[in-house]
């Protein structure tokens, strides 16, 4: 652990996969202070590099080691950015030393792991802050766009109910998917034929309602997960929430449709106002140029969850109706907020 006024010594595990090269863009982004940058990845992994650009006055990433030899008692933040077996063999073990940022979903569901969206929810790390060290898992991306939206709401007039679905970009299953929708699209244009392997059929010019596997019940893997870690963000365990997740023609950029009901009387004006207000919401207005958000439009800016055709359900009394766009792999910023005096 660095002493007190030091600046963080960091390490990014999975710099070659799409968040590990979105919060090394972040970091960069935010001039967040530092004393060092550690890049590692799976010895597979290694001769891949880093898909950021170097442009002119910008550093260039550092070559990447292999993360089963490195010591992390040499640093004191860590994120965890790959697949989800590197923080399965290596986030425990880095946790005893540093603060452990995880984005995979090994420790999601474990209790005793605190799962946090920064903007949300971070006064449930005061505890765990006096240790000095620890491991904090985020919750999926589309969770994260979830629980940011419905959270100010929530706080005016409580949460009964929430129906959402999920339009999931291909980039939320790395970048094969995205060279599949790529190659797809291309021989299909050509009047070849599509491959359809990574999502098991074709997914350009489709819409497949199916993320992750389903279980015995015909609920999916992403589903289950939308409702159980946005409820957890939320500490609002008894929360109703119905969730369909679907995968989309779109290589940046989750949309959700959702439909919230409130437990008190909540006016589309109050509601416009809490969600205006809110942090790291950008709501747009209908009488805007911008009109409602898209995953074209937004992706491109990932600063903020953006909110759009906000409106009164017709069919039920005091109940919202709300589309939402958040850029799933390169909107880091709560990442990037676990900042000093808190944790290190």
């Amino acid at each position: 652990m660095s002493k007190d006024g030091a600046l963080p010594r960091i390490a990014v595990v999975g710099v070659s996969s799409l968040i590990g090269t979105a919060v090394i863009e972040e970091l960069r982004a935010r001039k967040f202070a530092h004393s060092v940058l550690h890049t590692l990845d799976d010895e597979r992994d290694l001769g891949r590099p880093p898909a950021d650009e170097e442009g002119e006055g910008r550093p260039k990433t550092p070559p990447a080691s292999d993360v089963a030899g490195f010591d992390f008692s040499a640093v004191d933040l860590v994120f965890f950015c790959g697949r989800g077996v590197l923080a399965e063999r290596h986030a425990e073990a880095a946790a005893a030393h540093a603060w452990v940022i995880d984005s995979s979903a090994v420790f999601r569901s474990r209790p005793d792991i605190p799962l946090i969206v920064a903007e949300v929810n971070a006064a449930a790390l005061s505890a765990a802050a006096a240790g000095g060290h620890g491991l904090i898992a985020l919750p999926g991306s589309a969770s994260v766009a979830l629980a940011t939206v419905l959270a100010p709401l929530h706080a005016r007039a409580g949460l009964a109910r929430v129906d959402v679905a999920t339009y999931q970009a291909v980039s939320g299953s790395g970048r094969a998917a995205m060279d599949e929708l790529a190659g797809e699209t291309v021989a299909m244009l050509s009047g070849k034929k599509a491959r359809g392997r990574a999502f098991g059929r074709q997914i350009a010019f489709n819409v497949i309602p199916q993320v992750d596997v389903l279980d015995a019940a015909g609920v999916s893997k992403e589903e289950r997960r939308l409702w159980e870690e946005t409820r957890r963000v939320l500490g609002a365990p008894a929360l109703a929430i119905n969730a369909t997740a679907v995968r989309v023609p779109v290589f940046f950029g989750h949309s959700l449709a959702i439909h919230a009901s409130f437990e008190r009387p909540l006016e589309l004006a109050e509601a416009a106002a809490a969600l205006a207000a809110a942090p790291g919401i950008s709501l747009i207005d209908p009488g805007s140029s911008a009109e409602f958000p898209t995953p074209a439009t937004c992706a491109t800016s990932p600063d903020k969850v953006y909110v759009g055709r906000l409106r009164a359900d017709p069919t039920r009394a005091g109940a919202l109706n709300f589309w939402v766009v958040a850029d799933n792999v390169r909107n880091v910023r709560h990442i990037t907020q676990f900042r000093r005096p808190r944790f290190w």
